[in-house]
């Protein structure tokens, strides 16, 4: 008998038949009216859930599935699942920390470049028949500051460091000093350090508006802001403002507060380059988040020990 499982994801469409060949039975329900549907369909039989940080799972939800176990979040992120509902019940929770690092790495280097460089502005510009008129900063021997330097952050600053000869500094719950990059004990005076600013830590309450109005100001007109985290670490309106007023120099951003739903302030900027929450959907990535998946499922379903439970659950 396979093992019901929720998925309320649609970035593993590709993988269906993989899950189930480990034994899963998937219910696909990826849009609110499926969600609440496949709830309430399938309330006595589903055991498992696979969600992401962003689409989360909640306190009511897991009351009304009496014989779930397990919900795994794909990515690091686990900020919308209720974690302390889980545990209450007896549920454990999994993430997929290191799984697609290196894609949202990638990433963060991609829109650091797009964004310093124009490329999308430049791009458009040539297809309406135009030549010439573009100029953006060079990004090699600049300073690069990162905000959180979990594994994702590790990996954009190896890559600064490495690949573009940048100083790198970061700020960072507890200070790691084995990285040999700078520590500053706040992002405003990370900010004001650096010439691109990269958000790369969780989200969630904790680091809610991290990058304010003030952390803006201190990174300053010739600055640049990435966010391959989460929307909620920046603070949209005073993002917009520093935008349109050229307090800063741009953004690139992967992540906004309220997606899917973009501000529309957003697409009258011409300093901010915009992708749709992509970074770690890289098919690599996507191929080792569901392989931690499984084996995080696999080992709860065997009567072991989950490989990356979520700080705060049940292990």
């Amino acid at each position: 008998m396979k093992i019901p499982l929720l998925i309320l994801i649609e970035s593993v469409h590709d993988f269906l038949p993989a899950i189930e060949d480990r034994g899963f039975r998937c219910i696909l329900a990826t849009t609110p009216e499926q969600r609440a549907r496949a709830i309430r369909e399938h309330a006595d039989e589903i055991r498992v859930v696979l969600t992401r940080g962003a689409t989360g799972f909640h306190a009511d939800e897991m009351a009304a599935l009496p014989k779930l176990e397990l919900i795994c979040s794909l990515g690091v992120g686990f900020e919308n699942i209720d974690v302390a509902a889980a545990r209450a019940r007896g549920l454990r929770v999994t993430h997929g920390p290191g799984a697609n690092a290196t894609s949202v790495a990638d990433h963060a280097m991609a829109l650091l470049l797009g964004t310093a460089r124009h490329l999308p502005q430049a791009d458009a510009w040539v297809r309406q028949g135009h030549w010439n008129g573009f100029m953006g900063p060079q990004v090699s021997g600049k300073r690069l500051g990162i905000l959180g330097l979990g594994t994702i952050g590790l990996e954009i600053a190896r890559r600064g460091a490495l690949g573009f000869g940048m100083t790198v500094g970061y700020y960072n719950r507890r200070p790691r000093p084995q990285s040999g990059y700078t520590y500053y004990d706040s992002p405003l005076a990370l900010a004001a350090e650096s010439d691109f600013l990269v958000v790369a830590t969780p989200g969630g309450a904790d680091t809610r508006h991290l990058v304010n109005a003030a952390v803006l100001d201190a990174l300053g007109p010739q600055g640049y802001l990435v966010n391959i985290a989460r929307g909620s670490v920046v603070d949209t309106e005073a993002l917009i403002a520093a935008l349109a007023e050229r307090r800063i120099a741009g953004a690139g951003l992967d992540v906004v507060e309220g997606e899917p739903v973009v501000p529309p302030a957003l697409f009258t900027l011409d300093n901010v380059v915009l992708t749709p929450h992509s970074a770690g959907r890289s098919p690599e990535a996507v191929s080792a988040t569901v392989a931690l998946f499984l084996e995080n499922a696999t080992a709860h379903f065997g009567g072991k020990p989950v490989l990356t439970p979520v700080p705060g659950s049940l292990g």
